[in-house]
């Protein structure tokens, strides 16, 4: 770092100025000025959650020209780039693991720059800082998880070790309609999914896509209760309190497409999506009545219907999901960068990551191979 560049951590969001700081976004939702803050003044992150903000910036010549979320971490939890066996062995040898630092989104298995700037030189002055903040604080390292594969070419010419793993995602290839996408699947695909729509669409009500101004307070009344019990089954208890909804209701309208099931008019189901450039990301589901495929419908068949609508690139459906694979999700890579502090650690990743990188990439690769597109004969 020269003289010209100065480094800051900030305790909260809201000391950056909202246009410096998203200025410098690739226009991904989620590490938007106005979701970070959502997240804080709901207090879904901060004292007692174990993320405590302490986001970055980097300023040249006296102009900001790079920043980063960050968060100091005393666990792992709300992160699904998993390090928990990392921790554990870390004490077994005598470390101390947390508190940590996270570059990340908190709650958030989604693909987008971590590190905003406008050159790498400037990406390279953040990596760089995340280092000398986690000496500064005496934490065990740091984590950057849902880069870029460029950030993550970056990251490893800085130090930090390269992690390789694995999500489902549909990839729009120009289809000019659902059906059109069936065509590209074989012919029994295509029967077990129109099958499987019919079924769910039969649910006895209607199906609706609310965003921008249609959505109303009493649409955030539904879609909590169906996060609670969603979450209440997946982890114990939901990461993020009520008033987060009314944040973003107040704030990021524009960014939601939230997709309900209503029968007469009472919602009974639904699904939180948020909209970027270029892509929708299923975020949320949950349900107060059991219909058969109604999740599949509802989270990946209309997320589908709506990037192609809209000409999206892809649907990002969230983390883990091997039964995405026959609804035409892909296995694609994730990336994210790791740097420990202690050299003997650090070589031990390593050779761990060097392994785990050649495993995941034969996975992906086997994967592929039950994707439900059509072999050879690329006509229906």
């Amino acid at each position: 770092m020269t003289d010209m560049m100065t480094l800051t951590t900030h305790p909260s969001i809201a000391a950056i100025d909202p246009e410096v700081w998203d200025a410098l976004s690739d226009g991904n939702p989620f590490t938007t000025h106005r979701f970070l803050s959502a997240l804080e003044q709901s207090r879904s992150v901060g004292t007692g959650t174990g993320w405590q903000p302490l986001h970055l910036t980097l300023e040249r010549d006296g102009k900001t020209v790079a920043a980063a979320p960050l968060y100091a971490k005393s666990h792992s939890q709300g992160e699904y780039i998993f390090d928990h066996a990392w921790a554990q062995a870390y004490v077994r040898a005598g470390g101390r693991y947390y508190p940590k630092l996270q570059c990340a989104v908190p709650f958030t298995p989604a693909t987008g720059a971590r590190l905003l700037a406008r050159d790498d030189e400037a990406r390279a002055g953040l990596l760089a800082g995340l280092m000398q903040v986690a000496e500064r604080l005496d934490v065990s390292g740091a984590h950057v998880t849902f880069c870029t594969e460029h950030e993550a070419d970056l990251g490893e010419a800085a130090g930090f070790l390269p992690r390789v793993t694995q999500q489902y995602h549909w990839l729009n290839r120009g289809y000019a309609s659902y059906d059109d996408f069936l065509g590209a699947l074989s012919s029994r695909k295509r029967k077990d999914l129109r099958k499987e729509r019919a079924r769910a669409q039969a649910f006895g009500g209607t199906i609706r896509h609310l965003t921008g101004d249609d959505l109303r307070p009493h649409h955030w009344d539904a879609f909590w209760e169906f996060y609670q019990d969603t979450g209440a089954r997946k982890w114990g208890q939901p990461y993020l309190t009520r008033a987060f909804f009314d944040r973003i209701q107040d704030t990021m309208r524009d960014d939601i497409l939230l997709v309900l099931a209503e029968v007469d008019g009472r919602p009974i189901a639904g699904a939180l999506n948020f909209l970027g450039p270029d892509a929708i990301y299923g975020r949320y589901w949950g349900c107060v009545a059991d219909h058969a495929f109604l999740h599949f419908e509802l989270c990946y068949h209309q997320a589908i219907d709506h990037a192609i609508a809209h000409g999206l690139g892809r649907v990002e459906a969230g983390a883990q999901g091997d039964h995405k694979l026959a609804r035409g999700y892909e296995p694609v890579p994730i990336h994210s960068l790791h740097w420990v502090r202690d050299p003997g650690f650090l070589r031990a990743l390593e050779n761990y990551l060097d392994q785990e990188r050649d495993a995941m990439g034969a996975e992906i690769e086997a994967l592929a191979e039950f994707t439900p597109f059509r072999k050879g004969d690329p006509s229906p």
